[in-house]
């Protein structure tokens, strides 16, 4: 499962993941990260089982956490099957059926955006949490 942590100014400097890992024994993978001193936001890959004890976790320290569900919508209406978007995809969330329409595995979105940019018919929107 993924999730996004929502750093505030107040916990980026601290080593807040080191200490959920050390805490929970959990392996968890840093899939996207964009965090400065004023804050941003981590997506994190949590093993399923471990989830509600690395929120917890945390959330115990100050964090904000989301769980990130469905991160990627397509408009079925406005996508053409064109393909731009597979291309700039860096983790692999779109590809082509046998068919050639356009499918998606949602479980590897990080929430990057390229494929947004890309799409020539405005058919994808990247869901913030």
């Amino acid at each position: 499962m993924k999730i996004t942590l929502h750093a505030t100014p107040d916990i980026t400097p601290r080593p807040l993941i080191a200490e959920v890992i050390l805490e929970t024994g959990a392996l968890l993978n840093i899939d996207r990260a964009d965090v400065k001193p004023k804050g941003g936001e981590v997506v994190i890959d949590v093993p399923p089982n471990e989830c509600e004890r690395v929120v917890a976790a945390f959330k115990k320290r100050g964090a904000t956490i989301t769980a990130l569900e469905q991160p990627l919508i397509k408009d079925d209406d406005e996508c053409v099957n064109c393909g731009a978007c597979i291309s700039v995809c860096p983790t692999g969330v779109i590809s082509f059926r046998e068919d050639w329409s356009v499918q998606m595995d949602l479980d590897k979105c990080v929430q990057c955006g390229a494929c947004v940019t890309m799409c020539p018919h405005g058919a994808l929107t990247v869901l913030k949490s």
